[in-house]
């Protein structure tokens, strides 16, 4: 099973996410992508790790090359989030760009019972934004369509609801 999660900043889709893997029996694998680089990077990862201390998930940082991850077979997978791992695939000098994230995705599908997904809804904050801001925002959006055309199930959280645009809850 694949479920997409997709949503706005702060929207609640990471809590969404994680109430989601939290109902799936087996082993939970927390995979964050979000590399600690500046003070904002380390207090959201930092708020991320206090919600969920006391919860079962087994936490593996994997910031680009998902094929590499260390993560057991037959788990399940929340990957939070493929805006990070887009940006890291992209920008940074090891990266292999957005086709690397759609592939390191596929192999995960191929190890794990289930995988959560969770991605930034893009292109509704305007439109002055440089080339590059453009190039990343356009890669996010085909990541995204392919994504969710792979998926079982396509959730958007808006305010912290849930809209499920395909399969059932």
């Amino acid at each position: 099973m694949f479920t997409l999660v997709i949503g706005g900043a702060a929207s609640g889709k990471s809590e969404y996410a994680e109430a989601r893997a939290l109902s799936l029996p087996g082993k939970r694998v927390y995979l964050a992508t979000m590399r600690p680089s500046d003070g904002e990077c380390l207090a959201r990862i930092e708020k991320h790790r206090l919600r969920r201390a006391d919860r079962d998930f087994e936490t593996v940082e994997q910031y680009i090359d998902l094929d590499s991850a260390p993560i057991p077979a037959g788990a399940n997978i929340l990957l939070e989030c493929v805006g990070n791992l887009l940006a890291n695939e992209v920008y940074e000098p090891n990266g292999g760009g957005s086709d690397a994230v759609l592939h390191g995705i596929n192999t995960l599908l191929s190890w794990c019972r289930h995988l959560t997904v969770v991605t930034n809804e893009v292109c509704s904050g305007g439109a002055d934004y440089d080339e590059s801001t453009l190039f990343y925002l356009r890669e996010l959006a085909r990541v995204n369509r392919a994504l969710a055309a792979q998926a079982d199930s396509v959730v958007e959280v808006v305010c912290g609801l849930p809209h499920f645009w395909k399969g059932a809850p």
